[in-house]
């Protein structure tokens, strides 16, 4: 197939992301200078966001049958690029702090951006397979970073069998659809569905095989015992980047292929996520209370809104996608804000994170911004009344109850509840007057990092008070998938 020049045009992000891949790569070979890569960087992120609006001009538009370029995907490129541009700010700040060269990373993190890119644009099982390996791949090395430590290299492990483990379950099962439909598009598997052709057998089997994979790569029960290791084990940075831009690329791709597909025609896959939903809020939520490790509460309370975005995704229709694409914006904020916290009190390099819950004791009284900004981050994650946890919940409730998804609405009532007392108990202990015997010694966050906190607290609050402009992006963008 021959590319047009309104092909490239619609493209052009992922060319943009692509270049900046190879400058960023070639400039931390060459000019070993963490600043000046760190800012090459940005500058890729930030032009590959320019090039939306100019790729918009073109969609909607199939370029080859491995992509689709539309409303859809450039409003989730665009949500990948901001996040990353967080994540390389934080990681910058994180790792400068301890002098030591890390230039490799940010390839890395462009890297992981441009899979997760092409996981939103794929209609096509092999795009899928392309963008989900780019991204899988450059995690492994960014979990083990840095690799002279124990803990990160150990996480990286588990997540890189476990990661290969779930990609065998997702080859099978593509292969089971292809044997049922001789087609691995996804529009032409939609066509052959509406029809009612195709037999269940292999149908059924195929979908259940895939998503066991997906269900891994999005921390869900019973798929998500790598996730607490590999948030503590991973540099706060990273994981950030784990919980925010790998899982929504592969929600909105799943998304995509459940509407394209009409996935949501088959009672038994509804009736096992519906089971998946429920299991992800309650283990996710109970499980927190346990810990008394600040990134396994994290960890855990992505596994159980994960579980919450399920509900909105399980609801269908227009006001779903609506609901599903407000809480993934907050979510993104939320984690992006509570792990930039952990990332700016940690020491960077070789040495442990400030993780525990002990270390966040008298906070307050020792870093009050820094507190105020988690403080934000966590009554958000609880869905607090003026912050977008809040009108998330808020739409992914009105999302069920419009589908009369009762019992999974009841679910995420109960969970919720569950789920304040454990964001409260961080925040009791860093109210606390005095930090306990013993407690870290944190650092003060100052420059970039600090201005990057301030600014996702004001969107955090802007859009929890006046969520009227996203509303009217979602409506303009992904509602017409």
């Amino acid at each position: 197939m021959t590319l047009v020049g309104a092909d490239l045009l619609a493209l052009l992000p992922l060319l943009v992301l692509s270049g900046a891949c190879v400058v960023v790569m070639l400039a931390a070979a060459f000019w070993r200078r963490p600043a000046a890569v760190m800012a090459l960087a940005l500058l890729g992120l930030a032009l590959s966001f320019i090039a939306l609006p100019l790729a918009a001009g073109a969609a909607p538009r199939q370029v080859t049958p491995l992509l689709t370029i539309d409303a859809f995907a450039l409003f989730y490129m665009g949500l990948v690029f901001a996040a990353t541009f967080v994540v390389v700010i934080l990681a910058y700040a994180y790792h400068a702090r301890a002098a030591a060269p890390h230039e490799a990373i940010y390839v890395l993190l462009l890297l992981a951006a441009l899979g997760s890119a092409v996981l939103v644009a794929s209609s096509h099982f092999a795009s899928f397979v392309l963008g989900l390996e780019l991204l899988s791949v450059s995690l492994f090395a960014l979990i083990a970073y840095p690799r002279e430590t124990d803990q990160p290299l150990e996480a990286g492990i588990k997540y890189l069998i476990l990661a290969g483990v779930s990609s065998a379950f997702l080859l099978f099962g593509m292969a089971l659809i292809y044997a049922e439909y001789g087609s691995m598009d996804f529009g032409a598997i939609g066509a052959i569905v509406a029809r009612g052709a195709g037999g269940m057998v292999f149908t059924l089997a195929g979908v259940a095989l895939i998503l066991v994979g997906i269900g891994f790569k999005l921390a869900l029960v019973p798929f998500h015992m790598w996730t607490p290791d590999v948030y503590q084990g991973a540099p706060a940075p990273v994981s950030a980047f784990v919980a925010t831009v790998s899982k929504g690329a592969m929600l909105a791709l799943l998304l995509r292929w459940f509407v394209v597909t009409d996935g949501y025609r088959s009672p038994t896959i509804v009736l096992a996520l519906s089971a998946i939903a429920i299991a992800s809020i309650l283990a996710g939520n109970l499980l927190a209370l346990l810990q008394d490790n600040v990134k396994r509460i994290l960890a855990y309370s992505s596994i159980a809104h994960l579980g919450y975005l399920l509900v909105a995704f399980l609801a269908a229709g227009t006001l779903a996608a609506e609901a599903v694409s407000y809480y993934l914006v907050a979510y993104f904020v939320m984690m992006l804000g509570a792990f930039g916290v952990v990332a700016l009190l940690s020491p960077g390099g070789l040495r442990p994170d400030t993780e525990d819950l002990a270390d966040y004791r008298g906070l307050f009284w020792r870093r009050p911004w820094v507190a105020g900004v988690f403080t934000a981050m966590l009554l958000s994650l609880a869905g607090i009344p003026l912050t977008m946890g809040f009108v998330g919940k808020f739409y992914v409730v009105a999302a069920g109850v419009g589908a009369q998804l009762w019992l999974l609405v009841v679910i995420l009532v109960v969970g919720s509840a569950i789920g304040l007392f454990y964001y409260l108990r961080i925040i009791a202990a860093m109210c606390e007057r005095e930090p306990e015997a013993g407690a870290a010694a944190l650092p003060a966050p100052t420059g970039v990092g600090a201005w990057t906190l301030a600014v996702l607290t004001a969107v955090l609050v802007w859009l929890g008070i006046a969520p009227a402009p996203l509303i009217w992006l979602l409506q303009q963008t992904v509602v017409h998938l």
